[in-house]
């Protein structure tokens, strides 16, 4: 069971992934590995994330690394505050799929 879903509610890909991060360095990625980047649940394991972006966008995947990427710090005028901590996965599909999110 995944730790996304030990609380007994079953969870939808949807929940999952949350959405794809297109920056430059992920449209060289796609271009020339064939990996995408997503922003996904932070509880959710490479096994939740593979599952859901097999189901979403239909392809095959090949590897799932994930990185717990830290708020950073930020003001506003005299509040110091930080931004929130989120979760990013870059997924390498099978050499004949594609994802187009344009």
């Amino acid at each position: 069971m995944s730790r996304v879903a030990e609380s007994g509610v079953e969870v939808d890909p949807h929940q999952v992934i949350r959405k794809p991060l297109v920056t430059e360095k992920g449209a060289f990625l796609s271009e020339a590995l064939n990996s995408y980047s997503f922003e996904v649940h932070p509880l959710a394991t490479k096994t939740d994330i593979k599952l859901a972006v097999e189901k979403l966008f239909s392809v095959r995947v090949e590897a799932v690394r994930t990185q717990t990427r830290v708020g950073k710090p930020r003001r506003h005028k005299f509040f110091a505050g930080r931004t929130r901590n989120w979760k990013k996965a870059i997924v390498k599909l099978h050499a004949d799929d594609r994802i187009a999110f344009f």
